[in-house]
């Protein structure tokens, strides 16, 4: 915290920092802690009328009066990496981008609209790397218009907690009243450690075929769904088959693009979790991507996912960023 020569505590900050990454201290006056004061790290995003708005690595926005704060100062984008790949936020969201084609898009200045009748919100979304082109409002109309043509609610994609992601983005499109309907985390690791584990037993294919279906969690894939899942640079699905017959045991899907590999739809019998089956289906498909040349490995893990979240920790992944879907405002006034 900053302290002046004099040993006070400073506010080094002003309105002018405003999408800068800063450190803050205030006084408790929610009474929620025992403590005298409160820190909070992050972007901030606004400060007008006497209120402070940052936004924290997870996308949780943090309110503070002006009146409250004792100490703040501008600090370094992002913390030093401890272990893991290094990236780029617009690097590793280009490569997402890569590893889950829409089967329709339209550039909008260097904002990229995506549509795929309605499968999945990565795939229905906008990805804002960069400038629209147009003022935010009018741009926020073209979106609107664009999935209103295709009978789609319009979705923007996010994300928090890492050098160069839109936390002012997301102020203010909350503060026009898109509501943030999920987060989730892009995680980031080395790939050697995944494919050292077994990957015995498990079936690699380029199509996912009638069996690898039947596990998905989403039923009712349509033909826009499959063309979803086999894009990509290089992508292969993986299969362990049931003892007993009926849907596999488990299945798991990478694409490999250049260095990276990218693990999505793990998913495993109810009836035989916690038997190793997750991490052999990716160590499978580690395997094949080194011999494809990738050299780390990223994925996407929703919050709420526990169990998801302690395998992977264990395989030596880390969360690199937050990555959120602002639903357009209903207008309305009826759900769409």
């Amino acid at each position: 915290m900053e302290i002046s020569a004099a040993g006070r505590l400073v506010v080094r900050i002003s309105a002018a920092d405003v999408g800068k990454r800063v450190s803050v201290r205030c006084l408790d006056e929610t009474a929620v802690t025992h403590e005298k004061f409160t820190d909070t790290v992050g972007v901030l995003t606004s400060w007008d009328a006497g209120v402070l708005m940052i936004t924290r690595r997870d996308g949780e926005r943090v309110r503070i009066p002006e009146s409250a704060l004792v100490a703040g100062k501008v600090v370094p984008s992002a913390p030093a990496r401890r272990r893991g790949p290094a990236a780029s936020y617009e690097e590793l969201a280009r490569i997402a981008a890569r590893g889950w084609r829409p089967v329709e898009s339209e550039r909008l200045g260097e904002w990229e609209l995506r549509a795929a009748a309605g499968f999945t919100r990565r795939a229905n979304s906008v990805l804002p790397l960069g400038d629209p082109g147009l003022p935010l409002d009018e741009a926020l109309a073209a979106v609107r218009r664009w999935y209103g043509e295709r009978g789609l609610p319009a979705y923007i994609q996010t994300a928090t907690g890492a050098d160069g992601t839109q936390e002012v983005l997301c102020a203010e499109l909350e503060t026009r009243g898109w509501t943030r309907e999920v987060t989730a985390e892009l995680w980031t690791g080395a790939l050697a450690p995944v494919a050292d584990r077994s990957g015995d037993g498990v079936v690699l294919s380029r199509e996912a075929d009638a069996g690898w279906l039947a596990r998905y969690q989403r039923k009712g894939v349509s033909e826009v769904a499959l063309r979803v899942l086999g894009s990509g640079p290089s992508v292969w699905f993986a299969t362990v088959s049931s003892e007993t017959g009926g849907a596999p045991a488990a299945i798991g899907r990478c694409v490999v693009d250049g260095r990276w590999a990218g693990f999505a739809a793990v998913e495993v019998d109810p009836a035989l979790r916690r038997r190793g089956l997750a991490s052999t289906v990716m160590a499978a498909l580690a395997q094949r991507a080194l011999e494809e040349g990738a050299s780390a490995a990223w994925l996407q893990v929703e919050s709420d996912n526990a169990g998801a979240r302690a395998l992977y920790e264990r395989m030596g992944f880390s969360a690199h960023h937050a990555y959120h879907h602002y639903r357009e405002p209903d207008v309305s006034g009826a759900a769409r």
